[in-house]
């Protein structure tokens, strides 16, 4: 207990402080562009000067040599300078566009945007006035937060996909250990059970009985094997698909709501598939017991096999409340159910056998609230 405290305090501290540490690089990110655009503000007003000063040497002979060297120092500011006349003078910009007037009319309304305009006044009077934008480099500074920001959700959601799956490993890891355990507790009762079944065997008993009480014995014996299977690698066989999904259908079929219609379509002949018999009958298994959950006991339960060239396709149908079509993959994620009672399980073991153990596919292959649904599971044949 005090070891889950300590370790939640030590996250909120690396939370806390990686959020004091990004903040105060957005801040200083941020004073740093301030700063520089107003670094080329002064630029461009000592360019305005220069241009006044050349402007001077129409009356005075004046040296022109230092304004000269200001003006064409300026090789990455984009400006037009607008002379009182209405005629435009763009430097630093593309030469072939430069030359379209309605090109250059945007670019002064977008410059006046970005920054305010100079004006260049000459004895009382504005002969020009300098619309300038950002440079390259203070268009790339500009987007500079916005990567880092783009950089610190990528480390986080890789942190987190790292965390989660490191909990899903553990959780996986505990699961394990007890159906481990639990086949190893099932284990003893069952071992009595079946010395029973012995001695009712020498009493007057209906041998029916004594025949349903094995066949539930024999599903105990295999339920055990199952939960002691988990996390362990699977066998798989050449198996009869068709056999295999009958026996399973026809079990629950016979223990289960007479209120319920069962059909089954499958063919009459052998479909080989590469199959854990112990394992495919759980997944049979769990996508009816869902199916008759969602009718609540009443309904009709279909179960189709169609064999298509290398594939084979096991349909299972209800009359159930069906399922939004936002749900159609949730429904597979551990711990997501609709029902009051269950941990949402069921589906998600159904997916796991197989897909990751028999190399098949699993879905909702069609589903409408109120008229029921439709789940479809595809195996490669042999």
């Amino acid at each position: 207990m005090v070891f889950s405290l300590n370790r939640n305090v030590i996250r909120w501290i690396i939370v806390i402080s990686s959020f004091i540490i990004i903040s105060l690089i957005l801040g200083n990110t941020y004073t740093f562009f301030q700063n520089f655009k107003a670094e080329e503000r002064n630029k461009m007003k000592t360019w305005s000067l220069a241009q006044k000063e050349l402007s001077k040497t129409q009356d005075l002979n004046t040296d022109i040599e230092l304004p000269l060297a200001i003006l064409s120092s300026n090789t990455t500011t984009p400006m037009i300078n607008v002379y009182s006349d209405g005629s435009l003078n763009p430097r630093n910009i593309n030469e072939v566009k430069a030359k379209d007037s309605l090109y250059l009319l945007k670019l002064i309304k977008q410059f006046k945007e970005e920054n305010d305009p100079i004006e260049i006044s000459y004895k009382g009077k504005v002969f020009s006035t300098v619309y300038y934008g950002n440079s390259p480099l203070l268009n790339k500074l500009k987007y500079y937060p916005l990567a880092l920001l783009l950089i610190i959700l990528l480390f986080g959601a890789v942190v987190y996909f790292f965390y989660r799956s490191s909990k899903i490993a553990e959780q996986n890891k505990l699961w394990t250990g007890m159906a481990k355990e639990t086949a190893h507790q099932i284990g003893t009762p069952l071992s009595s059970l079946v010395g029973w079944a012995e001695i009712l065997k020498t009493e007057n008993i209906n041998p029916d009985y004594i025949f349903e009480i094995e066949k539930d014995i024999d599903r105990l014996q295999t339920i055990t094997e199952r939960f002691s299977k988990i996390g362990s690698a699977p066998t798989l066989k050449i198996m009869d698909i068709v056999a295999v999904t009958k026996s399973s259908y026809e079990y629950l079929r016979s223990r289960s709501s007479k209120l319920i219609n069962f059909e089954i379509v499958i063919p009459e002949n052998e479909i080989l598939v590469n199959l854990n018999e112990q394992l495919f009958s759980w997944t049979i298994e769990n996508l009816v017991k869902n199916a008759i959950d969602a009718m609540k006991g009443k309904g009709d339960l279909r179960l189709e096999l169609i064999q298509l060239e290398s594939q084979v396709f096991i349909q299972i149908s209800d009359t159930g409340k069906g399922i939004s079509k936002s749900s159609f993959t949730k429904i597979f994620e551990p711990g997501y159910t609709t029902k009051k009672r269950g941990w949402g399980l069921g589906l998600s073991l159904a997916k796991r056998i197989i897909e990751d153990y028999h190399n098949g596919k699993i879905k909702v292959l069609n589903s409408e609230i109120g008229k029921g649904t439709t789940i479809q599971i595809m195996l490669k044949t042999v």
